[in-house]
């Protein structure tokens, strides 16, 4: 989780940006620089550094077109953004699944996989247990690891994740549920995803 998920209460909020790039396109960079990095973060951990490139140009250039029909009641714009990006990894997400097997095997072959995301990393020291890890997450139906995922590695809480997939909290606990049960049993009752999981119940 980044150390500020949003602007300083201070600033200008991200509807205004919005609503200023309708009449100024140029206003919206404030937005990408606000963003950019943490979605690129986001989206490497889970597709790669040279994929992570072009999704994150994506999902800019898709809020971009898009902003004319943003909700200027949504103050923070981040779980839009993080939202089209994950629909965007969606669209990938047999690409991801291969990705996740790919560290599977790596880490079966005893090499290093620098792949996965720090924190997780830290949790997991073992080769293999990294392997089994990836292994799990490549065997989730992708509307439960878009919600682990985004809740592990986006740092975003129940809410936030409610509206960047558009579904109702409920549905995102259950699907977490779901897949921490999953991940729990390949790694015996482990998991490493569970990333400062009291700051997420929103």
């Amino acid at each position: 989780m980044s150390a500020e998920p949003y602007p300083d209460v201070q600033h200008t909020t991200d509807a205004d940006i919005i609503a200023r790039s309708r009449e100024a396109p140029e206003a919206f960079a404030e937005l990408f620089d606000r963003y950019a990095d943490d979605i690129h973060r986001y989206t490497a951990r889970r597709l790669g550094s040279e994929a992570a490139d072009d999704l994150v140009a994506d999902t800019f250039v898709l809020a971009f077109r898009r902003r004319g029909s943003y909700e200027s009641a949504r103050e923070h714009a981040r779980p839009w953004l993080y939202g089209i990006a994950t629909n965007l990894i969606r669209q990938r997400r047999r690409a991801e699944a291969r990705r996740w097997r790919a560290i599977q095997r790596t880490a079966s072959a005893g090499a290093d996989t620098g792949e996965l995301d720090e924190r997780v990393t830290e949790r997991v020291s073992a080769a293999s247990v990294r392997g089994r890890l990836a292994g799990a997450l490549a065997a989730l139906p992708a509307r439960h690891r878009d919600v682990l995922l985004a809740v592990a590695w986006g740092g975003m809480d129940y809410a936030e994740v409610a509206e960047a997939l558009g579904i109702p909290v409920g549905t995102v606990r259950s699907r977490l549920h779901r897949a921490r049960v999953k991940v729990r049993a390949e790694l015996g009752e482990t998991d490493p995803t569970a990333v400062n999981e009291e700051d997420h119940h929103g």
